[in-house]
């Protein structure tokens, strides 16, 4: 991280990209850096005054952003790529700096957002429509039909602080590519890249000639949220974030059109003939990364019987490869949890789970103020650190006597995002495609495997519709369909 106070980008603007410009009535609060609570910068607090503006400035930029030609939206998309990879040391401090992820991390969401941009700008030349052959039916003979994909509207798109720069990447670059504009909420914890992400889109609009609304930001408290998404005249909101908050966003926006990418207890299931230097290899990079903070990270590992003991001693031999540490240090595998407050509640939750009958195989306590890698055995299927998304860097281990039984567990979740099977067998890959309930599942591969142009989402409490720019697209466009009947 550099050695400056802050780490905000000197040309940034004060406030928040509110209409045309930025508004500068807003107060501020620090954004520390979770390792040590130095302070990175200075944050804007919106209010519901700066929501209700958004999003007036918002509907008054819809017909001229759906007007824009596909040629100037792609522009748009290359030329924020291009500005983006031109920062990528300072926007790698900067996200070190406001989630405290471990540079290798940042580093990696950094060049999946750069790929993001340029993917989604691709997907441009591939959104048309189809002509329909109405004169299938008699009512239609000698009609023409065909449909057309128009913008849905103004967007409503709210990230998580795990990974602020992609996921507000994931709202924004497919916004624009259906010609939609849009309002990014980022978490209050993590808003700096997100807004510095803003400003390079607005002024790479306003040189292609599209307005600058067509990108807005505000933080701020819960009920800025609700103003934004409650609004009967907005098109889509697209949330990425916990289940029950995605919930209560579904039951309050409706009858809107809601994206949900919620929460997840991740599976992986250790079959009798998997190669187990592999699942072993695949649990420390899928269970850790991101501090844990991932909603496809390694939770529970569902271990058939006859190999339990195996795979238990293989992954315990290499735990102490997962440096802990300050995240600045190219060398830290695993750095503090996004607050105090959420390593609390997940010492609390393994607490629990020890008292309910597990054994904690490694880990379980706080050492240089990050919570060491932590492996449970023997989980009860009803302890939060099983059933929920602990969403750190705890994995917990049960066994299941067959595949079958094995792939039950998986589904006796509310969840159901991604789930991995480690096999030698092309049946069994097959019959967990087949059987599975979630909405990816990954063969000898971490369930956190994501391209960003393959749709994602998940089913269940997991969420409702698909990101990746060109189902992202699909999802903020509808269909219109143009009858005609020629004179």
């Amino acid at each position: 991280m550099s050695s400056r106070t802050s780490l905000v980008p000197p040309g940034l603007p004060a406030g928040l990209p509110i209409g045309p410009g930025w508004v500068t009535d807003v107060e501020t609060e620090p954004v520390v850096f979770p390792y040590d609570g130095t302070v990175v910068g200075a944050g804007p607090v919106g209010t519901t005054v700066h929501a209700e503006a958004a999003v007036e400035a918002g509907l008054a930029a819809v017909r001229p952003a759906g007007k824009l030609s596909s040629a100037v939206r792609r522009a748009v998309l290359l030329d924020v790529e291009a500005e983006l990879a031109a920062h990528r040391d300072e926007m790698v401090d900067l996200l070190v700096g406001e989630t405290g992820k471990t540079r290798a991390d940042c580093a990696v969401e950094f060049a999946r957002t750069v790929f993001t941009w340029s993917a989604t700008a691709e997907e441009v030349a591939h959104l048309h429509g189809e002509t329909v052959p109405l004169d299938l039916q008699e009512a239609g003979a000698g009609m023409i039909g065909f449909w057309q994909r128009k913008p849905i509207g103004l967007v409503i798109g709210i990230a998580g602080f795990n990974a602020p720069l992609l996921l507000a990447s994931h709202k924004i670059a497919p916004a624009i590519a259906a010609g939609c504009p849009v309002i990014c909420k980022p978490a209050p914890a993590t808003p700096l890249s997100t807004l510095w992400l803003a400003d390079i889109v607005r002024r790479a609009a306003v040189r292609h000639g599209a307005p600058s609304e067509m990108v807005q930001v505000v933080t701020g408290a819960p009920e800025v949220g609700a103003r934004l998404t409650t609004d009967p005249r907005i098109g889509a909101v697209s949330f990425t974030g916990s289940a029950g908050v995605g919930h209560a966003i579904a039951r309050d926006a409706a009858p809107r059109k809601v994206l949900l990418e919620l929460g997840s207890n991740a599976a992986l299931v250790v079959d009798v003939d998997a190669d187990l230097d592999k699942a072993a290899d695949a649990v420390l990079r899928g269970g850790f990364y991101f501090n844990g903070q991932a909603c496809i990270a390694v939770q529970r590992v569902i271990v058939c019987a006859p190999v339990l003991d195996e795979f238990v001693a293989r992954l315990s031999g290499r735990i102490g490869e997962l440096t802990v540490g300050d995240p600045r240090d190219p060398g830290t595998r695993v750095a503090p949890l996004i607050n105090g407050a959420a390593t609390e509640r997940v010492l609390r939750w393994v607490a629990e789970a020890e008292s309910g009958g597990a054994k904690v195989l490694h880990g379980g306590r706080v050492v240089d103020r990050t919570i060491e890698p932590t492996i449970l055995l023997d989980v009860p299927e009803d302890a939060n650190a099983w059933c929920e998304e602990i969403f750190a860097p705890v994995v917990a281990i049960r066994s299941a006597p067959d595949l079958r039984s094995a792939l039950d567990a998986v589904n006796r979740s509310r969840y159901g995002l991604h789930a991995s099977v480690f096999t030698r067998s092309l049946a069994t890959a097959f019959a967990a495609i087949e059987d599975l309930e979630v909405g990816g599942v990954v063969i000898n591969e971490v369930p956190g495997f994501r391209s960003d142009i393959m749709p994602y989402g998940g089913v269940k409490d997991s969420g409702i519709g698909r990101e990746g720019p060109r189902f992202a697209i699909e999802e903020l466009t509808v269909t219109r369909m143009a009858i005609i009947r020629p004179e």
